[in-house]
């Protein structure tokens, strides 16, 4: 509440009097007889002056705050804004920000009154302005006033401290229309507020150019070196007088102009670059020298600025100096008394753990992080420990790593068990020089935490059992030995009973596991299981009477009971009834062949890793595997079902129903747990579906693709350029990725992946040849990658693109110019056949309208190109308005035909465009508009 004072003694005695108050009922009468009376002041003839409604409207205020209704006032609350006085004015805004709603009848009148006060020359009265947009403000004040809150923050005349409000108050803005604020003459002003000379205008301005980044990265890339200067000064400033924070040097605008240089790449300007770096060595030098305060302040500010240069230096991932150094810094960190800083020091360590550049000094902390691991009592630290064991995990720490995880899973917390399960299991499968040992391990996960044990990590250790002859015996003898245990987890008889069922034949000479031996030890625990494992069970036992006819009859007597053939289960009694009637009918030749032993699966990504990715946000990268045999696992990937067992399977009616599948030529494990996706071809680039960080602003000529060009130049710098050719017919397109080695050495590692957005896999198919891994110095290479419209998608794919030259790795993410426009014919129909679709296309998922301003010169003949090369026929004479622009078009698509229609009025004094498209597929409008309006 405002300070009341001698001039507003009848609030201090109304608020004296409700805490003087002994019980709420006469809290409540007390108010209800100043409600009374604010009421009867307002409807009187009496002319209330200024100081009695912000009195009144005061006390309103504090009864709202109290919890109850109020729902008048708010006329003299709006009456109080056109007041000259500051505290009435003060009054008024803070009522309105407090109790008014957008749908309120006198909401215009609120409207009309800020941009009064936005006009006005006095600052308080414009940063109070400023102060209620930022704090209510809603889409339809940012589209009314949304002009002038830029003038103010961009203008020489503004004082410092109304810049600094204007520039919180267009974040709030943006953040409510973002499309409002996107275009290039208010970019180039903004990104000069950056050199103002008072820092809280920078800091301001920084906060709001971080936002407008995320939405149009290439257009605030001017930015960089502006934000590399000010950084620079900052750093190397020794006295910045009201922005020394216990003696660091304004901390927070630190912090703010290192996390907005992570939205780009490194700069390519050495002069630039070269600054930065002195500027990073100054503040990583600056954390070993001895504190000038004891203050924890002091430390929290150190420190943040240190840790955010240390996000900088993983973010570019090129200097190995400076990357090596924060990795020391960081390890000091370890042993810390902070539980914050042990946190932030394991989860920066983690990032650092996936370079090659510093993954040698990160694993000289491997025996600290052990230590942290078994004695920290933080449990998000304990998480950060693990999870930088995994990342720095190699072929020659893995046995020793694993051995660490299995040891602290025995008392791990319940909730971070199936993540760490998932972590051991790829990392023993990923590193196993003996995969006896991998067996082992993953049977010690299931004895261990059989509870957490996913699906994919049994489904896993059996595919691979079965693809290696060497160790069927072992996992055979050491499974059944598992089961013989006096408490068994129901996972371990799955994996048992699928291993048994197909090599049980190699450990039956001894009489010790003989073959009525292992039969009745896995049926010992047929009335534990559920009926998931019965299924398997029932498997089993009919590929049991294949590898030990002897057992027949057994077996026979088991399927043939009246608790499998009458079971409630319809699952049970089908298997039980079918494998009886196999095992008496058919021949012993005719049995084996359709119980053979199951063949070897063809080599494919593990779903183990994606698998993980869904339960952790904690930073997983791809391992290079040294043995040919291991199979990789992919960073980005998709939930892959991993059925194991041809005849081991659950019902349909027990998981989700599979997705359609083409008939694979290589049989599937447990085919009703899902379909086998199909064998990877070596020739194939790998398509993933997935998210990933393009970026943007290494394509700025993008937008050129959409209307004008099939052809041209995706990206380019010093090493190479990529190109690209395509064409489209009907729902197929073809594109030419050309690469060309501009440097004097070979690209060596050269590797490419496609990534199509998870909404749009549905809707979009792709397939392309992979490339040479060797691309010679001059040299230039093709790839052709084939396109299919499902349907329409709204996504562009991306294509990432890894190489290394001269001992350095690059890596880039780029859009590929495969829209849903390029799916898009014109087609031609008169004024008469236009109105009467457009008129049937009248439901609101069905239309898409877009007010913007225009980004290029109105001339109609450019205009008109622009939606031919979109993919519309133009109609000219359709509509009464000469200037006024219709297009008709069809999407093909592999199953369909969607026809979409354009109405485009210009308003060239206004330098605005209303565009309007409209379609008989909902969503898609949407998706036509956004793309069309972004190369107009």
């Amino acid at each position: 509440m405002p300070r009341t004072g001698d001039s507003m003694r009848g609030l201090a005695v109304f608020i004296a009097d409700i805490r003087n108050c002994k019980s709420r009922e006469q809290e409540k009468k007390r108010i209800n007889k100043e409600l009374a009376n604010i009421r009867s002041k307002f409807k009187g003839d009496k002319q209330l002056d200024g100081y009695q409604k912000k009195k009144y409207v005061c006390k309103l205020l504090f009864i709202f705050l109290l919890g109850n209704d109020v729902d008048f006032g708010h006329m003299e609350a709006v009456d109080l804004l056109a007041s000259n006085k500051y505290t009435e004015k003060q009054i008024g805004y803070l009522f309105i920000s407090v109790m008014m709603h957008h749908s309120n009848d006198l909401y215009k009148l609120v409207i009309q009154a800020i941009k009064n006060d936005l006009s006005s020359k006095d600052p308080v009265h414009i940063c109070l302005a400023l102060t209620c947009i930022a704090n209510i403000g809603t889409p339809e004040m940012a589209e009314e006033i949304g002009d002038e809150v830029p003038k103010i923050l961009t203008s020489p005349d503004t004082l410092h401290g109304v810049k600094k409000c204007a520039a919180l108050c267009l974040l709030r803005l943006f953040e409510l229309k973002s499309d409002k604020f996107i275009h290039a003459e208010l970019s180039s002003r903004l990104i000069a507020l950056l050199s103002d000379q008072h820092l809280g205008v920078v800091t301001s301005a920084c906060s709001l150019i971080q936002a407008l980044v995320t939405a149009n990265t290439a257009e605030y890339k001017g930015c960089v070196s502006l934000a590399v200067s000010r950084l620079s000064r900052i750093v190397s400033s020794t006295d910045l007088k009201d922005y020394m924070y216990y003696f660091i040097a304004a901390p927070w605008l630190s912090v703010k102009l290192l996390r907005l240089l992570q939205s780009y790449s490194q700069p390519t300007d050495s002069a630039v670059y070269e600054r930065l770096k002195e500027s990073l060595e100054t503040i990583l030098n600056r954390a070993t020298d001895p504190p000038k305060s004891k203050k924890i302040q002091h430390t929290n500010a150190k420190n943040a600025v240190l840790f955010e240069a240390i996000n900088l230096i993983i973010h570019y991932d090129s200097d190995a100096a400076l990357m090596v150094r924060s990795c020391n810094l960081l390890g000091g960190f370890l042993n810390s008394k902070e539980t914050n800083l042990r946190y932030l020091a394991l989860e920066s360590l983690t990032k650092l753990a996936v370079s090659d550049f510093s993954r040698k000094a990160v694993m000289k902390h491997q025996e600290t992080v052990v230590q942290a691991l078994k004695n920290e009592r933080d449990l998000s630290v304990r998480q950060r420990a693990v999870d930088l064991l995994y990342a720095m995990c190699d072929r020659d720490q893995a046995e020793e790593i694993v051995g660490e995880l299995l040891a602290y899973l025995e008392k791990a917390d319940y909730s971070i068990r199936e993540e760490l399960v998932l972590k051991i299991a790829i990392l023993a499968e990923k590193f196993a020089q003996d995969y006896k040992w991998y067996v082992d391990v993953v049977l010690n996960l299931i004895r261990i935490a059989g509870d957490y044990i996913a699906d994919e990590v049994w489904y896993r250790v059996t595919q691979i059992v079965i693809n290696r002859d060497d160790i069927q015996a072992y996992a055979a003898k050491t499974v059944f030995e598992a089961l013989q245990a006096p408490t068994c987890h129901e996972n371990m008889v799955k994996v048992g009973a699928y291993i048994l069922g197909e090599f049980g034949n190699l450990i039956a000479g001894d009489e010790r596991s003989g073959p009525i031996v292992q039969f009745k030890l896995l049926h010992s625990m047929f009335h534990l299981c559920s009926n998931q494992t019965k299924y398997i069970l029932l498997s089993t036992y009919i590929k049991l009477i294949n590898l030990f006819p002897e057992i027949k009859g057994d077996i026979e007597e088991v399927l043939g009971n009246d608790n499998q053939l009458r079971n409630s289960d319809a699952e049970i009694q089908q298997r039980a009834m079918e494998y009886t009637k196999l095992s008496q009918i058919a021949s012993s030749d005719l049995l084996a062949t359709v119980l053979e032993e199951m063949p070897q699966f063809t080599e494919r990504e593990s779903s183990l890793l994606a698998k993980l990715k869904k339960k952790s946000n904690t930073l997983v990268k791809e391992k290079d595997t040294a043995d040919g045999d291991n199979t990789s696992t992919q960073e980005s990937g998709t939930p892959e079902d991993s059925p194991v067992l041809n005849n081991y399977s659950a019902p349909p009616a027990a998981t989700a129903p599979p997705e359609p599948a083409a008939p694979a030529a290589e049989p599937s494990l447990l085919d009703m747990f899902g379909g086998a996706p199909p064998a990877t071809d070596p020739t194939k680039v790998q398509v993933v579906t997935g998210l990933i960080e393009c970026n943007e602003a290494a394509q700025p000529n993008f937008k050129a693709f959409i209307c004008s060009r099939n052809n041209g130049i995706l990206f380019e710098n010093e090493i190479i350029q990529i190109g690209v050719k395509s064409e489209f017919t009907g729902f197929e397109g073809k594109l030419q990725v050309f690469y060309g080695n501009k440097s004097p050495l070979p690209l060596q590692g050269f590797n490419t992946t496609l990534y199509i957005s998870p909404k749009d896999q549905p809707s979009l198919r792709l397939e392309g040849q992979k490339v040479s891994q060797l691309i010679s110095a001059g040299a230039q290479i093709p790839q052709t990658i084939k396109a299919t419209a499902v349907s329409a998608f709204g996504e562009t794919p991306l294509i990432q693109i890894s190489f290394s030259a001269a001992g350095t790795a690059h890596n880039m993410v780029l859009r590929l110019p495969l829209l849903v426009n390029k799916f898009c014919k014109g087609t031609g129909m008169g004024a008469q056949d236009f109105f009467m679709r457009w008129k049937n296309l009248n439901l609101p998922a069905q239309e898409c309208q877009k007010v913007f301003k225009a980004g290029k010169p109105m001339d109609n003949d450019l205009v008109k190109g622009k939606v031919q090369g979109f993919g519309f026929q133009v109609l000219d004479g359709v509509d009464p308005k000469p200037d006024n622009l219709v297009g008709a078009g069809i999407i093909v698509c592999e199953g369909s035909q969607i026809g979409c229609l354009l109405r485009l009025e210009p308003s060239k004094p206004a330098q605005m465009y209303r565009m309007t498209v409209r379609s008989s597929r909902e969503g898609v409008p949407e998706l036509l508009v956004n793309l069309l309006s972004q190369d107009l």
